[in-house]
């Protein structure tokens, strides 16, 4: 009996110091509040199990909780990326690896890039594309603890027959078939519906549609209009009744202004949005997700040879170099503009270019953080638990050396990485 109660009193013992163990206190130099858009100077933000319990002003510790010391650094929120494709990799080979790969070839690269976003400051995503059963099954697998990765919104895509996103564009007659509405790839109303019932079937947790042609697909137009009215009012609707929001790939104006016009939440790249389309969304109150980043990347591309096939290269060289100047005119007007790279074009872990991209074409660099904040959490519909550091909300805090309020580029050098109140990334002591 005396040694079941040593044993007892020994689990007791135990139990108590993971309890102390689950109190993490950050010592921030500085702290961001994404709201007022200031500047804080030293607080320290105390986190038990995985929300915020506390902030005070100066520096404090807490008796047997784990002491990070961040008085170098700038902590914010955890940052929101609305539009990556973890599975994808753009490299020369791409086009042929969507012959040769099959979905678990793309699981596995998806784990390792998830891992990258995570570790680069970005602790929620939307995963806007991804090959059969990918998403899915990578956000469960963050969700229970079996790969290391950012909390994940996994898209369902939908498109018209030959349509930006049709996996058979490009191929022999003999191979192409008609992949229907199961696989997302609709003609009519009808088969509208049906693609947004399978994909809730599948436990997407939103729907991704393109209204207008893309740069990387095997078709020829980047710009022109795909789905008709009818067809998308069937997407919108159908995804309303499932409490899905619908986001847009669309670079033309005549896609843009169809797919506002039917109330979808946000606008993917936008690149040809004109006059008449910026101010349907500001009287809608539709979000731009710019992706300069893409853009950047794959207009520089253009210029490698042989790195594109050559369809695919002229629209890269055409289109990619006008996302950045599009969002100077969007910004200036006032549309709502929330944070996304479509990495998966450019490289995973390279997200926070963007913000040296956004500072670049006009927006303030704490406008910009918003951007992939609070903005971000909106949008994701998540704002009650994270995008601003408040007590009470999920402990997703970051924190990068310097002020980048001042120097934009120091969000690339992200230090500390925390998301549901566990460490992934700390810096080395001094």
């Amino acid at each position: 009996m005396r040694r079941i109660s040593l044993i007892f009193i020994c689990l007791l013992s135990c139990a108590a110091s993971l309890a102390d163990a689950a109190t993490t206190v950050l010592q921030c130099g500085r702290m961001i509040d994404v709201r007022t858009l200031e500047v804080l100077s030293e607080r320290t933000i105390v986190v038990e199990d995985k929300r915020i319990a506390r902030i005070e002003r100066g520096y404090i510790t807490v008796a047997d909780a784990n002491i990070v010391d961040l008085r170098n650094q700038t902590c914010m929120p955890g940052l929101i990326d609305l539009h990556v494709h973890l599975a994808f990799s753009l490299t020369p080979n791409a086009t042929v690896e969507g012959f040769s790969f099959n979905p678990a070839d793309y699981a596995v690269r998806a784990v390792g890039n998830a891992e990258k976003t995570l570790m680069a400051g970005f602790t929620s995503v939307r995963d806007l594309g991804s090959p059969p059963g990918v998403g899915v099954a990578l956000r469960n697998a963050i969700n229970q603890g079996l790969a290391k990765g950012p909390r994940v919104q996994a898209a369902g895509m939908i498109t018209s027959t030959g349509g930006h996103g049709d996996p058979t564009n490009g191929l022999r007659i003999d191979l192409m078939g008609n992949p229907g509405a199961d696989r997302g790839i609709i003609s009519g109303a009808d088969e509208a519906r049906r693609a947004v019932r399978q994909r809730y079937k599948e436990g997407f947790d939103l729907i991704k549609i393109s209204t207008t042609g893309g740069v990387l697909s095997l078709a020829k137009s980047g710009d022109a209009p795909l789905l008709a009215d009818e067809e998308l009012a069937a997407i919108v609707t159908t995804a309303k009744d499932y409490g899905y929001p619908v986001a847009t790939h669309a670079h033309g104006a005549d896609g843009i202004k169809r797919a506002i016009r039917a109330g979808v939440q946000t606008i993917e790249h936008g690149t040809y949005m004109d006059e008449e389309a910026i101010q349907l969304m500001k009287a809608r109150g539709t979000w731009l997700v710019t992706t300069i980043s893409a853009g950047r990347f794959v207009a520089d591309k253009a210029k490698q040879a042989g790195y594109f096939p050559e369809m695919i290269r002229i629209k890269a060289a055409t289109i990619g170099p006008q996302i950045q100047s599009m969002f100077t005119r969007a910004h200036k007007a006032g549309v709502k503009i929330a944070f996304g790279t479509d990495q998966g074009v450019a490289p995973h872990g390279d997200n926070a270019k963007e913000f040296e991209y956004m500072v670049e074409a006009g927006m303030p660099p704490l406008e910009a953080i918003r951007a992939a904040t609070l903005y971000g959490a909106m949008v994701m519909g998540l704002e009650r638990d994270i995008g601003t550091l408040e007590i009470g909300k999920l402990a997703d805090i970051v924190a990068a050396p310097g002020d980048p309020s001042k120097d934009i580029s120091v969000m690339s050098k992200m230090q500390f990485v925390m998301r549901d109140g566990v460490i992934y990334r700390k810096p080395a002591p001094l």
